[in-house]
């Protein structure tokens, strides 16, 4: 297997609802898949409780548009005033970052939202922070907005969560990972599901590929081997 095989392997898949694990978050996921234009859900928690997970899921649909602080100025602007681009969900992702200019789009954004919301223009709005609307570091006009609708607090996974996901992945594909290679994936990999997913995947390929069973030193040569060659 080569080295850039198995850098592609432990990369992270799309983003998307299905491979979301829910944890505690059941009723932002279920308001998410009845996500319809006119409404508008603010995502707020901690870093790696999923927040940009979820937007970009659901900013991969037909004419959805994704923005963050790293965006071109101007684009979420150049959106809220056009009538020619079609637009069924705009996502603004880690809207705590946006400089002045940035909040001032977002602000117009909102506002296109709301004068559309009753009309066959209707598009849905999903915003994210890293804490409730209103302890926000934003203008006090956005800050009210982003509690205009819908507003979820994300909690981040617990390790029996992590554990139970990591056990079903595998158990999915006739695996067993024993706990001593759960607990050491937990403690020194990443905390993200989406990069333990693609690991699980990964050492699915690179066992077989070996014709070793997973063990912690079977993992930790996989890890090793993917380390970029300076």
């Amino acid at each position: 297997m080569t080295q850039q095989l198995i850098l592609d392997l432990l990369a992270a898949p799309p983003p998307s609802l299905d491979n979301f694990i829910v944890g505690e978050n059941g009723a932002a996921l279920d308001a998410l898949r009845n996500f319809a234009p006119g409404r508008a859900i603010y995502l707020w928690g901690p870093s790696g409780a999923g927040r940009s997970h979820l937007l970009k899921a659901l900013a991969a649909g037909p004419s959805a548009h994704y923005f963050n602080a790293q965006s071109p100025s101007g684009a979420m602007r150049a959106l809220a005033s056009s009538e020619a681009l079609p637009l069924a969900l705009a996502a603004v992702d880690d809207v705590h970052l946006l400089d002045e200019p940035a909040q001032a789009e977002l602000f117009a954004l909102y506002n296109r939202w709301r004068e559309t919301a009753a009309s066959d223009k209707a598009f849905a709005l999903l915003v994210a922070g890293d804490r409730a609307p209103l302890a926000m570091p934003l203008r006090e006009d956005l800050r009210t907005r982003l509690g205009w609708d819908l507003v979820f607090r994300l909690e981040q996974l617990s390790d029996d969560d992590r554990a139970n996901a990591l056990r079903t992945q595998a158990g999915e594909r006739g695996l067993q990972l024993s706990p001593e290679v759960i607990g050491w994936i937990l403690t020194h990999y990443a905390r993200d599901m989406g990069q333990l997913s693609a690991l699980v995947d990964a050492l699915d390929r690179y066992s077989l590929e070996k014709h070793r069973a997973i063990t912690l030193p079977l993992l930790k040569d996989l890890l090793a081997t993917s380390q970029p060659q300076s």
